[in-house]
């Protein structure tokens, strides 16, 4: 079992967790095959290889079952309580033809099910055919992104940086970002495989292109425990969250 007061400080303090082993060998083989038998369309980016799968949790009934798991509830439970949705899922990977540098930002869109207008939501967009807000503070400080690590990943081959702490800052207007980086030290999240990155999508995070050929695949599902308002819906929301 994780030690939740210890998981529980260091998402509070630091913004960020890692857990070695949170998947054993077999379970990332049964993910990385899995991976590789959805179609090569829709919510799939290639560029000399599949890069990015977006809707991962409807593209894959065995990225679901994960979502749904024990493995993976062990690790939110701590920090989101009981109850808790899985409300996005995307696939990373940093290949040769598709090796991009990631610039300092912080997740602040969420994908729902329809355009509903409602306070302090917005700008909205659509990606992959599924619409995107950016919603108030308020909910994604009720949020928490898992990124399972399907291969050993290092500062050599594009391991999130991270700035400690910067989650407590609310939503920092872009211009402010270099100023928070002059003063604050950057970590690098080096995960071997199997291993879990736990981060709250406020906190700054950056990565740099792969120095080295080969995958560095992530499957990374974003979490809520809160619902939205106006009758708005998570895109991947089955059913109401108990509040």
């Amino acid at each position: 079992m994780l030690n939740e007061t210890n998981i529980t400080t260091e998402i509070e303090v630091n913004g960020f967790a890692i857990r070695e082993a949170a998947l054993s060998s077999h379970e990332v083989e049964k993910l990385v095959l899995a991976l590789e038998k959805i179609a090569e369309d829709g919510p799939v980016r290639k560029r000399g290889g599949v890069f990015a799968i977006r809707n991962l949790l409807d593209a894959s009934s065995e990225i679901r079952s994960l979502a749904h798991s024990s493995i993976v509830r062990q690790l939110v439970e701590p920090i989101l309580g009981s109850e808790f949705l899985p409300v996005r899922g995307i696939l990373f990977d940093k290949i040769p033809d598709a090796n991009w540098k990631v610039p300092w930002h912080q997740d602040v869109t969420i994908a729902v099910q329809d355009k509903v207008e409602a306070e302090g939501f917005g700008p909205w967009s659509v990606k992959a055919d599924v619409v995107h807000v950016q919603p108030p503070p308020s909910i994604l400080e009720h949020m928490l992104s898992v990124r399972l690590h399907l291969d050993d990943c290092g500062e050599e081959n594009g391991a999130l940086r991270v700035i400690s702490g910067s989650h407590k800052h609310g939503r920092i207007p872009e211009a402010q970002i270099q100023s928070i980086r002059d003063i604050s030290h950057e970590s690098v999240c080096s995960v071997k495989s199997g291993g879990a990155l736990l981060m709250r999508p406020l906190l700054l995070h950056a990565s740099s292109p792969s120095r080295i050929p080969g995958h560095r695949r992530v499957v990374h599902i974003d979490f809520a425990a809160v619902s939205l308002p106006s009758g708005m819906r998570w895109f991947s929301e089955a059913t109401p969250i108990a509040v």
